[in-house]
């Protein structure tokens, strides 16, 4: 990734949720901790990322995001699943895991 580029894309091997936030953002905030949780509950498995969207604006407008947090789940380098909003412990995890199979 180049500052000011929109060329990103998710190689990894692995599925990935990557977590778009601003440390501004309360609800982000309010999810901080479940994505950590998260993070540990799928190590191995999937990769957790975090992409602040005041430091890469241009990959949050390429992928849509509008509003935070979002989450998108990338799988063999395309997006699968995408939600916006504050949830529940429950629900991310819910959210992951229905689009992990």
């Amino acid at each position: 990734y180049t500052s000011g580029s929109t060329d990103w894309k998710y190689k990894g091997e692995k599925p990935a949720v990557i977590d778009f936030y601003a440390t501004w953002c309360g609800p982000c905030k309010m999810i901080a901790p479940f994505i950590a949780q998260l993070a540990d509950k799928y190590e191995g498995r999937m990769k957790v990322c975090k992409a602040n969207v005041d430091e890469v604006p241009n990959i949050a407008s390429s992928y849509g995001v509008s509003s935070i947090p979002t989450l998108i789940i990338f799988k063999d380098g395309e997006v699968v699943a995408q939600r916006i909003g504050g949830a529940s412990l429950a629900v991310l995890d819910a959210f992951i895991m229905d689009n992990l199979q």
